[in-house]
């Protein structure tokens, strides 16, 4: 389509609702950065608070008659009210480890509110009503603009502009910007920072609880509002510079801009867009557009030398692995089988991610695009190509791990937060695909994939025999992850995780070691992806979207990161509270959330970590027990004396 063939009227209106839309990015990105910026919290609550916001405006209205125009003063500061508490009671207790492990602990804080509004206010989306004054349209020439959107890009513009005065024109903000820098100088001068780091985080959470005020006429006020929008804001964020706040302003107006022209050329990419432009732009400036270099000092690979990883030998491995073989043999005569499959396939996943990150340092987040790449791939070629499930499966393998390279390249090189961000970007490319392709069947996927017979012999349609291939497979998976672990290239990529400067000074090619685990970690995910296809017998967009990718954390979290069979038993517990809990409907993504704040605040080693480091305690206070201490030499003839 030419840009002569657009009708002004229909491009007018498109850029006016790019710019609506830019206008609650750039209020919501700003509010990230200001709390980045200046505490160097990824605050992944804030897309739960924007939806507090909506939810807070609501109800003041349906049940205290409280109307719109109080509640925009109302609503933030009851929001940023809780988010002091929240700031003050959980998020101060992480405040000293790596700003990842904040951006776990507020992905599980997102998973506990946004499952708890869903429990209280169901999924269905309310209504709001726009004030009475804000009514009506405004007419330029053809094009035709309601005044409550009008309202809302003066009304962020004229919060913007504000922020951005507040934080690098004034001496509070001057501060503020020196606490980052210098926290002890400042608070020498008689500046309580602890009380301003906690009024800036309030103040952060505020504008997302305004921008949910501002949203709630134009959207329906829903539990989900926040979950998909605060992954695009971040990346606006990412783009302008993490931390500038000017970037995060023109960011979100541009981007809102550029949104609402590819809604005309090119229709099906609209969700898209942000995220290949927030890869190119990481490409060639690591820090954003506005960023400065400094911030990527903050942005180093993630720190588990506090769980480091408590290493077999041989026999050691083997006094572990044959009960679990034993006890996985007889399980399915006495556990459902399809849970144990499932079981095993989510425990491959979660090996695959933690030989990335556990033992590389590296938090993907975008290893869904890997699992369920995998299992397109193999659903294609048996339904459409006819191929046997073993030929299937080897090509959802590789074609993971093609992907995995891909990625590798273009991520090794960034680090952090950086670095989690840019796979989340490639994951999304892959996401638009499995959405937009002929072959994926869209939002349906592809369904009924038949099973067939394992190298025309094992008739896989048979639970039990199925059952046994797959942990024939899982098995092979996870003794392949032992292997890895333990091998030459497995001790350097532990020396990368933990010193990666003096593995460098030691003449190792650190990106050719970090870019071999990316691949070997999305061919294990690959495989995962496949086997849980041939389980199921169906690919959909959930296995590619961002949240699986949230799922594999919190089971090698909740397992152990760094650990052997942490991933096992962190996959068994997630599935088990999942299907158990279905029937509880939103419980299951509260006692997730729940259980994920729990283990990074109280036990970051997971449980296996955790009783690895029990009994290692134990063993210690035992050998200084027995210790023997010499005696001073007795008289050979006690009658001599």
């Amino acid at each position: 389509m030419s840009f002569a063939d657009i009708h002004v009227s229909y491009l007018l209106s498109q850029l006016l609702v790019g710019l609506i839309n830019g206008a609650f990015y750039a209020m919501l990105s700003l509010g990230l950065a200001i709390i980045f910026g200046l505490l160097n919290i990824i605050n992944m609550v804030h897309g739960a608070q924007y939806m507090m916001g909506a939810f807070i405006a609501y109800l003041l209205l349906t049940l205290l008659g409280i109307g719109y125009w109080p509640a925009l003063v109302l609503v933030p500061l009851i929001v940023a009210g809780l988010a002091m508490a929240l700031e003050r009671f959980v998020l101060k207790r992480i405040s000293h480890l790596d700003h990842l492990y904040g951006l776990l602990l507020t992905l599980g804080l997102t998973l506990l509110i946004e499952g708890a509004f869903r429990q209280g206010f169901g999924s269905t989306g309310h209504p709001y009503q726009i004030p009475a004054l804000l009514r009506g349209a405004l007419r330029f020439g053809t094009v035709v603009l309601p005044v409550y959107r009008a309202w809302i890009i003066v009304a962020s513009i004229g919060v913007c502009a504000a922020t951005w005065y507040v934080i690098e024109r004034t001496r509070l903000g001057s501060y503020l910007r020196a606490a980052k820098e210098n926290a002890p100088m400042v608070q020498a001068f008689g500046v309580n920072v602890p009380r301003m780091i906690n009024l800036t985080y309030g103040f952060g959470a505020g504008l997302a609880a305004l921008t949910g005020v501002f949203a709630a006429p134009i959207y329906q006020v829903s539990p989900q509002m926040g979950s998909d929008l605060i992954i695009v804001v971040f990346a606006v964020v990412v783009i302008g510079g993490l931390g500038s706040i000017s970037g995060a302003i023109m960011s979100g107006f541009a981007l809102g801009l550029i949104e609402g022209l590819t809604k005309i050329f090119y229709p099906e990419a609209s969700n898209t867009i942000i995220f290949l432009i927030m890869m190119l732009v990481l490409l060639v400036r690591p820090a954003g557009i506005f960023g400065s270099i400094a911030t990527i000092a903050v942005g180093h690979s993630i720190n588990v030398a506090t769980q480091r990883s408590r290493e077999l030998d041989r026999a050691a491995f083997l006094k572990i692995a044959i009960p679990i073989f034993v006890v996985a043999c007889a399980a399915p005569f006495f556990v459902f089988p399809v849970f144990l499959m499932e079981t095993l396939c989510f425990a491959l996943f979660a090996c695959a991610f933690n030989l990335l990150v556990g033992y590389a340092g590296l938090l993907s987040f975008g290893h869904a695009a890997f699992f369920g790449g995998g299992a397109y791939i193999t659903a294609y070629a048996i339904q459409a190509l006819g191929l046997p499930p073993e030929i299937g499966i080897l090509l959802g393998v590789a074609a993971a791990s093609l992907v995995g390279l891909v990625f590798g390249w273009v991520s090794i090189r960034r680090q952090g937060i950086y670095f989690a961000m840019t796979t989340l970007a490639l994951a999304q490319m892959i996401y638009f695909i499995a959405l937009q392709a002929p072959f994926t069947g869209g939002e349906d996927g592809i369904q009924h994939v038949a099973r067939g017979k394992l190298f025309g012999i094992i008739d896989l349609n048979n639970t039990m025999a199925l059952y046994f291939v797959v942990l024939t497979i899982c098995g092979a998976g996870f003794l392949l992850f032992y292997r890895i672990i333990h091998s030459p290239f497995g001790q350097i990529l532990k020396a990368i995780r933990e010193n990666e400067p003096r593995t460098v000074s030691l003449g190792f090619n650190v990106n050719r070691y970090k870019l071999l685990a990316f691949v070997l970690s999305a061919a294990l995910a690959g495989l995962a992806g496949s086997t849980k296809l041939i389980v199921f017998q169906i690919a959909t967009l959930t296995d590619v979207h961002w949240s699986m990718s949230g799922q594999v954390v919190l089971m090698t979290l909740l397992g152990g990161l760094g650990t052997i069979t942490g991933p096992l038993v962190g996959a068994f517990l997630v599935v088990a509270l999942e299907n158990y809990l279905a029937p509880f409907g939103s419980w299951v993504s509260i006692i997730q959330g729940a259980v994920f704040v729990v283990c990074v605040l109280s036990f970051r080693r997971g449980i296996v970590g955790e009783i690895g480091a029990a009994f290692k305690s134990l063993g210690t206070r035992d050998r200084r027990k027995n210790k023997i201490v010499p005696q001073r030499q007795r008289p050979a003839d006690t009658n001599l004396r």
